[in-house]
């Protein structure tokens, strides 16, 4: 559907790649309906498939919600990865790798700085909340709840990364390219992103809404300004992975708190998380407040005329 380049364009920013002389929206709509379709056929495939598992095994009887279909949860989030990097290189021509980072790999020492620096904030601020008290736990066995466990460290990671690659890669990159300036793209890409994210939690409480909004707003400024996914996948993976080992450890209903109905969020419950993703955002913006957002490398020649590049800055 599209010239079939595989190139990155040099000198832009994260969310100006699929940026072209045509805004191509109906484009950006179709890769954001195959995003949330994909991502919906194959959560139906993979829970049916462990309902059946279950059903075999003789486990369902035991709970409404199992490991299997615990894992089977997570593992249809994690497929995001690889279907987000077809649809851009299907749709626009773009090498999937390039959803990392603007140097089209992952960045592992930012990545690595990142983990050191914000998960240790997540085990207090989460080790606080979790000190009051919590509802009566349910009837696991102590074999359900390591595999509750076991399934949340293995897969919680890549799920939180599906998010990432799919929302602040993909649909930020989409939107990002529907406005014909730098400055005007990320505000697009931003707004759109961020919607997105919080329509598919299918959530009908304000505060719920207003909790995902502000962790998608600041995600996606904090992949703009460092130029890839690497610390939003930090944040992300961090928060869901030790909030799922403390509900398991705590043998709480995971179908309970995965309830998004009105009136279910609790101010005090989004306050810490919201107050940890914007000083992260604040911190990073003010660490590259020089160097301004990263951008894709330039050729030789293109950095020996820097003034090829003005049309792009922000």
């Amino acid at each position: 559907m599209s010239q079939q380049t595989h190139t990155v364009p040099p000198d832009v920013p994260y969310h100006r790649v699929l940026a072209g002389e045509r805004r191509r929206i109906g484009r950006g709509i179709l890769a954001i309906v195959l995003l949330i379709g994909g991502l919906l056929l194959i959560s139906i495939i993979l829970t049916t498939a462990a309902h059946a598992v279950d059903a075999a095994i003789g486990t369902d009887g035991r709970a409404a919600y199992t490991p299997l279909v615990h894992a089977a949860g997570l593992a249809s989030v994690a497929v995001m990865i690889p279907w987000s990097m077809l649809i851009q290189r299907w749709l626009y021509g773009v090498r999937g790798a390039s959803l990392h980072s603007v140097i089209s790999r992952f960045r592992f020492d930012i990545f690595g700085r990142a983990l050191v620096l914000i998960l240790p904030v997540w085990i207090v601020l989460l080790g606080i909340q979790y000190l009051a008290p919590v509802p009566e736990g349910t009837t696991w066995t102590n074999t359900d709840v390591i595999w509750f466990i076991l399934a949340t460290l293995l897969l919680t990671p890549l799920q939180a990364a599906g998010e990432e690659y799919g929302y602040r890669g993909l649909v930020f990159r989409v939107a990002g390219g529907w406005a014909h300036g730098a400055r005007a793209g990320l505000v697009v890409g931003v707004l759109v992103s961020s919607v997105v994210f919080a329509t598919i939690h299918f959530s009908t409480d304000v505060w719920l809404n207003v909790h995902y909004l502000i962790f998608a707003v600041g995600t996606a400024l904090i992949t703009w300004r460092t130029g890839g996914l690497e610390v939003a996948v930090v944040l992300h993976a961090g928060l869901n992975t030790l909030v799922f080992v403390l509900e398991a450890a705590l043998r709480q209903d995971f179908t309970a708190s995965a309830d998004r109905s009105a009136g279910v969020g609790e101010v005090a419950t989004i306050v810490g998380p919201a107050v940890v993703v914007v000083l992260v955002t604040v911190v990073v913006w003010m660490l590259t407040r020089r160097t301004g957002p990263a951008r894709t490398p330039r050729s030789p020649a293109e950095r020996a005329t820097p003034e090829l590049s003005g049309a792009s800055a922000l």
